[in-house]
């Protein structure tokens, strides 16, 4: 197996990472233009005056800039350390694949048990993807 591979499912979480990013100017545009916000109530970040529905795809940028952050770093050791294999890279497509539902349900209907379940599981999976690096390098 080709130990770049691990690049296709990093790349593909950053992809969708500046997805996500896109949505925050959309949101805000549209929401200044139809007159419920205007440019001072995002002087600071955002205010309260901020709707919802505004202040949420900013709010799930920020959650794909945190843990996954532990997520870029073990494909790159994994990379540099030449540990990556078919488990590694099924475990990294599968926590794309759960970041990217985390996010879809966390900007469309929102139901937080199933938010925080493919949260939870997508932190196993990060969990599995650095015990087997760590045992693979002890």
């Amino acid at each position: 197996m080709e130990q770049t591979e691990i690049f296709r499912p990093l790349m593909a979480l950053v992809g969708w990472t500046l997805c996500v990013l896109l949505l925050i100017p959309y949101q805000r545009f549209k929401a200044v233009f139809a007159g419920r916000v205007t440019s001072h109530d995002f002087r600071l970040g955002e205010s309260e005056q901020v709707p919802p529905e505004v202040r949420l795809p900013n709010r799930n940028f920020q959650n794909l800039l945190e843990v996954p952050l532990l997520f870029y770093v073990v494909c790159l050791v994994g990379y540099l350390s030449a540990q990556i294999d078919a488990t590694a890279l099924a475990l990294a497509w599968g926590y794309v694949a759960l970041r990217v539902l985390h996010s879809l349900v966390h900007l469309t209907y929102n139901a937080i048990v199933h938010r925080f379940l493919l949260f939870a599981a997508s932190n196993v999976v990060l969990l599995l993807l650095w015990a087997r690096l760590l045992a693979a390098l002890a």
